[in-house]
């Protein structure tokens, strides 16, 4: 249901999250808006003026909730160890975690931007995934102390006359999809701008924070396959037309219709996160050789060096595969290299630097200083 249009604020409060002072991060997103393309989708979490390795920062897990039983979704609160105050974030940020294994993984920020002393991610049990949410799920409890990176954001809201030129605001959430989703619409309502919502999932057990998804009452309208069907481009963006943005997050499938859908729609913007590697655009098949054995390794068009050498390497590192993290770098010996990253610099290309999640050999063959 469409809520009625209610004037947009021409600027944030000044105390919107208790300060005194303006709002730094607002003002760089207002610049960032103002310099890019009308319709522009963000498909990774790439920031690329901040490295992964800045801001670590060792705090404590408090809380420990299930948040989405059929889908066996948990919460983490986690708090710095002294109380002190944590590093602000907006709406679209999210942390990485330095798992006890080792392991990294990047977490939407999920809580509430104006507490200052707490930090909210939801976690959700992948059983043949890569290991991380299964080490959260079976490890991680009240009293685990977590190492975190950040925060980071590119999936930041922006907000209507401040960097967007739309008068009303759209968000679509799939399942866990709802994490970045959930801190901007809370912005959205204490800001008084006009929005509206739909949250989808399989089943109203399989979707986490329903309750505090319903909190903002008509406004929201929750579809499940079980009750309504699977969702249709034309159900997911109810009401969506001219001057309208939309802010989407959740499985693969759902952000393509949405895109797809919303690439013909004239005076719409679209914001998007998917949480899943991306597939492989155009990718041709090539030979890397591993120099330090003098192994080579066959990478078919449609896999990432990355996955090949994990093959032959398990131990090696990785966190975000999708070409913004830096956790997979490596240096080329030789060949030429198909930069497909979002981060790297002239320089670090220059000098050989590649990053294997996402990039691709340029011709038939690449060493790799592995």
């Amino acid at each position: 249901m469409s809520a009625a249009i209610r004037p947009v604020p021409l600027a944030p409060p000044q105390d919107l999250f208790g300060k005194r002072r303006a709002d730094r991060t607002t003002r760089v997103l207002d610049f960032i808006a103002e310099n890019r393309l009308r319709w522009a989708t963000f498909v990774n979490r790439h920031e690329p003026d901040v490295r992964v390795d800045a801001w670590r920062i060792p705090l404590v897990v408090v809380e420990r909730r299930v948040e989405a039983h059929d889908t066996d979704v948990v919460s983490l609160l986690m708090t710095a160890p002294d109380g002190r105050a944590l590093p602000e974030w907006r709406p679209g940020a999210h942390l990485d975690l330095e798992l006890p294994s080792g392991k990294i993984r990047q977490y939407s920020l999920c809580g509430d931007p104006a507490d200052r002393h707490a930090y909210r991610v939801a976690v959700r049990r992948i059983p043949d995934g890569n290991g991380g949410s299964l080490e959260v799920h079976d490890e991680v409890r009240v009293g685990t102390m977590i190492t975190v990176r950040g925060p980071r954001n590119a999936f930041p809201f922006v907000l209507p006359g401040h960097g967007s030129s739309a008068a009303r605001v759209h968000f679509v959430a799939g399942g866990i999809g709802i994490t970045p989703i959930l801190p901007m619409i809370r912005m959205a309502d204490r800001l008084g701008i006009d929005w509206t919502m739909v949250y989808a999932g399989r089943s109203r057990d399989t979707i986490p924070f329903l309750s505090e998804v319903e909190s903002f009452g008509s406004r929201v309208t929750v579809r499940t396959d079980d009750e309504h069907g699977i969702p249709t481009a034309a159900d997911l963006l109810p009401g969506v037309g001219p001057d309208t943005s939309v802010y989407c997050c959740g499985p693969v499938v759902m952000t393509q219709v949405i895109a797809d859908t919303v690439r013909e729609m004239r005076g719409v913007e679209l914001y998007s996160e998917r949480f899943s590697p991306p597939p492989v655009v155009n990718g041709t098949a090539f030979q890397v050789e591993l120099a330090r054995t003098g192994e080579v390794l066959d990478v078919p068009a449609d896999k990432s060096v990355l996955e090949e050498v994990l093959k032959a390497r398990p131990d090696s590192s990785y966190s975000c595969r999708q070409g913004f993290c830096r956790t997979c770098v490596v240096r080329v010996r030789s060949g030429d290299i198909d930069h497909r990253d979002t981060v790297l610099t002239d320089a670090e290309r220059a000098a050989g630097d590649m990053l294997i999640c996402v990039s691709r050999c340029g011709g038939d063959r690449l060493v790799l200083d592995l």
